[in-house]
C-alpha cells in the first residue's frame, strides 16, 4: 500500500489493491442486462432491481473508501488536480451526451419533418409517401401514433409546472453558490442551511416532474411512443430528471459530510465538484425549457 502526505506536492498517491473496479464492471453488466431484458419484454421491470441495488452499494462503499482516504490526509495537491481534471472531463462528456439529444431534436424538427412534408432542399415526394402529412411541430408522425383513438395529443404548457421547475432550479443554483461562499468564509452554519435548501429544492423538482409525467400520460395523451415528439420529449426531460436525482443525492451526501465536520476553506473539492455538476444540470434545464417547452 503506497502512502502520500499532504505536504508532498510532487508525488502522486497510488491506492492499494481495490475490488471496486471489477465490482463496478460486473454491476454495469448486470444493470445493462436487466435493461435489455426489460426493453425487450423478456422479463418484467423488476429485473432492473439487482443492477440498481449493486450500483447503490458500489457508490456507497467505493466513495466511502475515497472519503476515508481523504480524511486521513492521504491525498496531496497532485491528487486534487487530477480529481479536478477528471470532473471537468466528466462534465464535458455529459455536455456531449445532451448535445446528441438536442441534435436529434433539431434534426427531427428543422430537417426531417419539413422534408417529409415536401419542403426543404431535400424534399421528398409527399404524394408518394404521406400526402396528408403536414410538416408542423409538434408532430407524432404520419401514422398519428398515440394512446388516443384519433392519435392526437397535447403538449405540456411552458407556463405551468415547467416554469415552476425553472424557478426552483434557478433558486437552487443561487443557494448552492451561497453555500460555497459560506464554506470559503468558514461560516459552516450558513453553508449547512443553504446546502440543505439546495437538495430539498432538487428533490422538489423531481417530484413536480413526476407529476408532470403522470399528467402527460393520463390527460394529455403524450407518451414515450407518441411519435417523434413523444420520444424526444421524454428522452431529453427524462435523462435530465435522472441527472437532477443523482445531483440531489450527491448534494445530500455532501451535506451529511458537512454536518460531520468535513471540509475546510482550503480543501473542499468534493463540494466544488458537486456544485459544478449542479450548475451543469441547471444550464441544461434552461435549454430544455426554451427548446422543448417554450418554442
Amino acid at each position: 500500500m503506497a502512502h502520500a502526505h499532504a505536504q508532498e506536492t510532487d508525488k502522486y498517491y497510488v491506492p492499494h489493491q481495490s475490488p471496486w473496479p471489477i465490482y463496478g464492471s460486473v454491476t454495469l453488466f448486470t444493470l445493462m442486462a436487466g435493461a435489455i431484458a426489460t426493453l425487450n419484454t423478456w422479463l418484467p421491470a423488476w429485473s432492473l432491481l439487482p443492477g440498481f441495488v449493486m450500483l447503490a452499494l458500489m457508490f456507497f462503499f467505493w466513495f466511502g473508501t475515497v472519503v476515508d482516504e481523504n480524511q486521513r490526509g492521504m491525498y496531496n495537491m497532485a491528487v486534487d488536480r487530477s480529481f479536478r481534471m477528471g470532473m471537468m472531463w466528466f462534465i464535458f462528456s455529459e455536455v456531449m451526451f445532451f448535445a446528441a439529444f438536442f441534435g436529434a431534436l433539431f434534426y427531427a424538427r428543422e430537417l426531417a419533418v419539413p422534408w417529409l412534408a415536401g419542403g426543404g432542399t431535400k424534399a421528398l415526394d409527399k404524394v408518394l409517401l404521406w400526402h396528408q402529412f403536414a410538416g408542423s411541430w409538434p408532430t407524432n408522425g404520419p401514422a398519428a401514433l398515440g394512446p388516443r383513438a384519433d392519435g392526437t395529443f397535447e403538449t405540456i404548457p411552458a407556463l405551468g409546472l415547467p416554469a415552476i421547475n425553472t424557478a426552483i432550479l434557478l433558486t437552487s443554483s443561487v443557494t448552492v453558490t451561497i453555500a460555497h461562499h459560506a464554506i470559503l468564509a468558514n461560516r459552516r452554519g450558513l453553508a449547512k442551511l443553504t446546502l440543505a435548501l439546495t437538495f430539498l429544492l432538487g428533490f422538489t423538482f423531481v417530484y413536480l416532474q413526476a407529476r408532470e409525467y403522470h399528467e402527460a400520460y393520463t390527460e394529455f395523451g403524450l407518451q414515450l411512443g407518441t411519435g417523434i415528439y413523444g420520444s424526444t420529449f421524454f428522452m431529453l426531460t427524462g435523462f435530465h430528471g435522472f441527472h437532477v436525482t443523482v445531483g440531489a443525492i450527491m448534494l445530500t451526501v455532501i451535506w451529511l459530510r458537512l454536518m460531520k465536520g468535513h471540509f475546510t476553506p482550503q480543501r473542499h473539492f468534493a463540494f466544488e465538484a458537486v456544485a459544478w455538476y449542479w450548475h451543469f444540470v441547471d444550464v441544461v434545464w434552461l435549454g430544455l425549457f426554451i427548446f422543448v417547452y417554450w418554442l
